[in-house]
């Protein structure tokens, strides 16, 4: 899997690291990895058990239960998770925010605690944006990416089997439900920029229901459902009594202050920016930044485009921007987190176009910003290019939605923060694909440029959407390059620092 693809980045295996990146970097050979792996899926059952219980001091009963589920089989996995689903819809001894990670898992005790967990839902006869909010109610949405996102889901599972002839399939029910998501933020975030219309969004959605389109009534209701008042989850009362000072924006959406978990929108599990305390560290050392554009490409005022230095730490899909030298056990503050720019979907490379400084390369962002980084030496910045450009091809998911050719009006579409589920191979197919797709639009494209006596409306369209296909196209050749080369020296050499040729 892709978390693997790039175990050998490290020179050393970091403090704290586990698992099998870590086993990867400390030494441990494949056979014994397969050893350790069978052991972990021989203990698997007991230990996601003893989780799920011992924060709330119940770990002697846990481990009787473990025990039990070992030897009686299934049915015994099967009651122990209906019994801690019904303690996580009353709340016993669980806090709201504690209920997206005991569902959303990736194990199987986890998929049977979730689908026992939803059956207290019942959605029959209610729409999907009703049923949504209604299942909000119930918990905080909060966790690492792909954890909520498996939670939603779960959620869009339960909904097609209450109602299985108001959508098509459950993949169009959960496509329809990461929409619904994806429109919260372009509405009511504060770091999207132009609003999307109900015809864009409804635009964006052609073709991805089983390969046909969705009803247009249908995604009309849910636009203006999503406009006219805002998806948001439960929140611990503890959170509720805080006063605003401590954190207005995190409590309204059920989200920890003190305790960052994500960077960015709160309101969007696809959005955020994944703040993974444990995530790979691939580079690190001093840059100067220079703020050169500011979201969807806007001039960054005069007054903000100075020059900075920090110390840069490539951590995960997030570029960390730091005063100080980075330091593991050092917890990164508010200020830091700020700074911090996510990777996915983002482009490195040398900038040509400015002369003043040596050795700068040139950040654009998924949501087109522009940061200038001015690095110690040639191959210093050779090295970040290389580097961030890797980590964006191996990891960025799939955009979504993709159908941005069948629109009348161009919208750039969302791109996910969250990391791809693909493999190695999938990954490449994708990038592949996505690249003789942008090429075939953006050649359409350019062999009908609007008229010069077309409204100054149609001609910035035009030129959005050009420059859209030309740096996504930048893109896919780019990962496209790098990921082959990547695969044919993982393969060689699965736990040697591979990428070290980068």
């Amino acid at each position: 899997m892709l978390p693997e693809l790039l175990c050998s980045l490290y020179p050393t295996a970091p403090e704290g690291q586990s698992g099998v990146l870590g086993a990867c970097l400390c030494g441990v050979s494949v056979e014994q990895l397969v050893l350790m792996t069978e052991a972990a899926v021989n203990a698997g059952v007991k230990t996601t058990l003893l989780e799920a219980h011992s924060e709330m001091g119940s770990t002697e009963i846990l481990e009787k239960e473990a025990s039990e589920s070992l030897s009686n089989g299934t049915r015994s996995n099967v009651e122990a998770a209906r019994r801690l689903a019904r303690r996580l819809y009353q709340l016993d001894r669980f806090k709201r925010s504690d209920v997206a990670k005991h569902l959303g898992k990736n194990n199987e005790f986890s998929k049977l605690v979730a689908e026992e967990y939803l059956k207290f839902f019942d959605f029959t006869g209610m729409t999907l944006d009703q049923s949504l909010r209604y299942f909000f109610k119930a918990f905080s949405l909060v966790g690492e990416t792909q954890e909520r996102e498996r939670v939603l889901i779960h959620f869009s599972n339960r909904y097609f089997y209450c109602n299985p002839d108001a959508i098509a399939s459950q993949d169009g029910v959960h496509c329809l439900t990461c929409a619904m998501m994806l429109l919260n933020t372009d509405l009511h975030g504060h770091n999207i920029g132009k609003k999307m219309t109900c015809q864009e969004f409804i635009a964006n959605l052609q073709g991805v229901n089983e390969g046909g389109d969705f009803s247009k009534d249908l995604l009309k209701a849910l636009y203006n459902s999503i406009k006219n008042e805002k998806l948001e989850w439960a929140v611990d009362d503890e959170e509720k009594k805080k006063s605003p000072s401590e954190g207005t924006d995190e409590k309204a959406n059920g989200t920890h202050p003190k305790t960052i978990s994500r960077i960015g929108s709160t309101t969007n599990p696809f959005l955020d920016i994944p703040h993974d305390p444990n995530a790979a560290v691939y580079k690190s050392g001093f840059l100067a930044r220079k703020i050169h554009a500011d979201m969807d490409g806007k001039k960054t005022p005069r007054g903000k485009r100075g020059w900075k230095t920090f110390y840069a730490v490539l951590k995960g899909t997030v570029l960390y921007l730091q005063k100080d030298e980075y330091k593991p056990e050092k917890a990164l503050s508010e200020e830091d987190l700020k700074n911090a720019v996510s990777v996915h979907h983002a482009l490195a490379s040398k900038a040509t176009d400015y002369e003043k400084k040596p050795n700068v390369l040139k950040l654009k962002t998924a949501d087109w910003r522009v940061l200038l980084f001015q690095a110690q030496s040639p191959e210093e910045m050779q090295g970040w290019i290389n580097k961030i450009n890797c980590v964006a091809a191996v990891f960025s998911a799939p955009p979504f939605p993709a159908a941005i050719g069948s629109q009348k009006k161009f919208s750039r579409p969302l791109l996910p923060a969250t990391t791809t589920k693909l493999s190695q191979e999938e990954q490449l197919k994708s990038h592949e694909g996505k690249l003789k797709q942008i090429t075939t639009e953006l050649a359409e494209h350019r062999s009908y440029p609007p008229d010069k006596k077309v409204k100054a409306k149609e001609i910035d369209e035009y030129r959005l959407k050009d420059h859209y296909l030309e740096f996504e196209l930048r893109i896919s050749l780019s990962s496209s390059t790098l990921l082959p080369s990547l695969m044919i020296i993982f393969i060689r050499k699965p736990v040697m620092k591979f990428m070290s040729a980068f």
